[in-house]
């Protein structure tokens, strides 16, 4: 059972391997299962895709935990595509962060970021990127018209 990419992010999960799996399943359209091993009944590994991104899984005792020195990225087209991928891994225990950082049910970090934050704090007036810059720093969820609002 091996990876496609040279590199692949490993997550390991603290006996919550399954319902993660169902939960992002339910949150991500393009979710698959490539391959998963089982043990008296349960995930012990899966290789799963995300969005075209593969990662490896394990399930296990309570060892390790996430922490946010590690998210995953997700590139939002729209603001209805933020608030849809904010709302749903908030879902059932999640925290927000600030600045578009949230962590989901199970502790793995998450940044919900709209496209244009990059073009917009990527503005060669400096002046105009400062402004993005501060007005997402006041942010829990990223705001579409606030960050463009910023800009003008």
């Amino acid at each position: 059972m091996q990876p496609t990419n040279k590199i692949t992010p490993f997550f390991w999960f603290n006996d919550t391997l399954d319902e993660a799996l169902e939960f992002y399943a339910s949150v991500f359209k393009n979710f698959e299962i490539k391959s998963r091993d089982t043990n008296n009944g349960k995930t012990f590994i899966a290789i799963i895709v995300i969005e075209g991104q593969e990662l490896m899984t394990l399930n296990w005792g309570s060892e390790f935990q996430f922490n946010p020195a590690v998210s995953l990225f997700i590139k939002c087209k729209t603001q209805e595509e933020v608030d849809y991928y904010w709302d749903s891994l908030l879902a059932n225990g999640g925290r927000e962060s600030q600045c578009g950082w949230l962590q989901d049910k199970f502790g793995l970090s998450w940044q919900v970021v709209p496209e244009i934050l990059g073009e917009l704090m990527g503005n060669p007036d400096r002046e105009k990127a400062n402004r993005v810059m501060q007005a997402m720093m006041k942010m829990v969820k990223l705001d579409v018209a606030a960050l463009k609002k910023a800009a003008e």
